[in-house]
C-alpha cells in the first residue's frame, strides 16, 4: 500500500515492484493507494472474491515515522476490516524504509547517479 498519485511516472516504480513480487508470489500480490484506485478496500475485494480468507499489508513507503504510516493506513485498514470482516486482514508495523537492505539499495543507486558528476 502506498500513497497514489495519478502521474503514471510516479506509480511506474511501484507497478514494477508489483511485477517482481507476482513473478516470484504469483497472482497472491495487490498494489493498493490511499489517495487514488485501487483502494485497500478494491484489492481486498478482489482477493475474497478469489477465495483467500487472509491479506497481508504492507506500508510501501520509505519513513516510518509519518502520518500514512502511523495513521492513515492503519484507518484504511481498519475501514477494509469493518468491510470484510470474514477476512484476516494483517497490517505489518512499519514501513519498507525500516528494511536496511531498502537503506542499502537506496544508498548504492545514490552512488551510481553521482559517479561522474
Amino acid at each position: 500500500m502506498a500513497h497514489g498519485s495519478p502521474d503514471p511516472d510516479w506509480r511506474r516504480p511501484l507497478e514494477q515492484l508489483l511485477a517482481q513480487l507476482r513473478g516470484q508470489l504469483g497472482e497472491r500480490v495487490g498494489l493498493a493507494y490511499l489517495a487514488h484506485a485501487p483502494s485497500i478496500e478494491d484489492v481486498v475485494a478482489s482477493f475474497a472474491a478469489a477465495g483467500h480468507a487472509r491479506v497481508v499489508v504492507v506500508a510501501a513507503l520509505l519513513s516510518p515515522g509519518g502520518r500514512h504510516v502511523k495513521q492513515d493506513i492503519p484507518a484504511a485498514v481498519d475501514a477494509a476490516r469493518a468491510r470484510f470482516p470474514a477476512i484476516d486482514i494483517d497490517l505489518v508495523p512499519g514501513a519498507l524504509g525500516d528494511d536496511a537492505g531498502v537503506i542499502s539499495a537506496l544508498a548504492a543507486a545514490t552512488l551510481t547517479r553521482l559517479k561522474g558528476r
